[in-house]
């Protein structure tokens, strides 16, 4: 009797927890007048809603080349803080990206999506080893960064996280995405891949 008190009152904690994250005001905003192929309601977005260009990545978080290319898209960012947004899409292309996407969603419910996206690309050669990732790394590397682990390890294989990691595959599949990171610029796809392609089409649609 004792144990399922104990149970109970763990459950009712974690609750609350997850409850109150809801509260604060997010540092990435969900769009929740924008759902289509390219932009979900839930889909993390970073930079103003009048934003006249949207970056729209689809990226893998043991993804090299994403982690390569995270700042040059942050400096496009610095460079037109009023004028491009960038939304994240997940893709889980690599072995246990899949559980790291369920951990990042965690980090975006408890509002700390950005440090914790941030310390998963810096510490990435820690834990994204393609044969065999350290998952337990990558939770510690999260934790740090500010994640809740208790409430996020409650939450991830949630029915809501299992929907939205499910909208995510068949968005892939619709605008056929097979390599990350895949860049859309206004719905435009970038056709030649590379830093300098990518900020000349945001440019491009800057100038329209």
């Amino acid at each position: 009797m004792q144990n399922k008190i104990a149970f109970s009152i763990v459950c009712i904690l974690l609750t609350l927890s997850l409850a109150g994250c809801s509260d604060k005001k997010p540092a990435i905003e969900s769009n929740i007048e924008k759902d289509n192929v390219y932009e979900r309601a839930y889909s993390p977005s970073i930079g103003p809603e009048s934003a006249k260009v949207t970056i729209v990545e689809f990226f893998d978080p043991a993804c090299e080349a994403c982690r390569s290319f995270n700042p040059f898209v942050k400096d496009i960012l610095s460079k037109h803080p009023k004028d491009v947004r960038l939304v994240l899409r997940y893709a889980a292309f690599h072995q246990g990206s899949e559980t790291v996407i369920r951990m990042l969603e965690t980090a975006r419910l408890q509002n700390v999506f950005e440090p914790v996206l941030e310390a998963l690309f810096e510490h990435q050669p820690q834990w994204a080893s393609h044969h065999k990732p350290s998952i337990d790394r990558a939770w510690d590397i999260a934790e740090a960064a500010g994640l809740n682990v208790m409430s996020a390890k409650a939450f991830m294989n949630s029915t809501d996280i299992n929907q939205l990691l499910e909208q995510e595959k068949a968005d892939i599949r619709q605008l056929k995405v097979s390599q990350t990171p895949t860049f859309f610029v206004n719905e435009k796809p970038l056709t030649s891949f590379g830093p300098k392609q990518l900020y000349d089409l945001v440019l491009s649609e800057l100038q329209k």
